[in-house]
């Protein structure tokens, strides 16, 4: 956004190349004053969030004592869950341990949606989906931050951060 290099980011932070970087930490970006004048335009085939909520567990965080290979957005109320991205619904389990019921939807290009934790999906595999559609359901009835729904995008086998997508 604003055409700078990640160089130039490292170095104005005094951060090593192979240093982490934590989510919610603050970053210097330099010459942030001057935004790059080309306007940025949604190709329209972008992720959409596939529902409303506080993230509470980031990509790479240490949940539960495992790594979070996606993000964790709490539920506070009854909640519908869209389709991030059109595709093709390629899996359903009804209960994936610690993911409950989860679908994975496959958008092309090695791209791979996976949702979990939700009370009801009203999709089944081979099925078609259209960014933005209806695809479940989150029924909160127990309140507290165990309530979250979980959401990964993967590109091949490899998970990634899905806060790099969505839009």
């Amino acid at each position: 956004m604003y055409n700078v290099g990640i160089d130039d980011i490292l170095r104005a932070n005094n951060i090593s190349e192979d240093a982490t970087i934590e989510v919610g930490q603050v970053l210097l970006i330099p010459n942030r004053l001057k935004p790059q004048s080309e306007p940025v335009f949604s190709s329209g085939d972008d992720f959409i969030w596939p529902l409303k909520g506080r993230v509470v567990a980031g990509f790479g965080a240490c949940y539960q004592n495992l790594i979070n290979k996606g993000i964790n957005i709490q539920v506070s109320v009854d909640t519908n869950i869209l389709a991030s991205r059109s595709g093709r619904v390629v899996f359903y389990a009804s209960d994936l341990g610690n993911f409950g019921r989860t679908i994975i939807i496959d958008h092309g290009n090695g791209l791979r949606s996976v949702y979990s934790r939700a009370s009801e999906f009203l999709v089944r595999p081979g099925e078609s989906v259209q960014r933005g559609a209806l695809i479940g359901r989150i029924n909160s009835t127990v309140k507290g931050k165990n309530n979250y729904f979980h959401f990964e995008i993967r590109k091949g086998a490899m998970p990634q951060n899905p806060l790099f997508y969505l839009q």
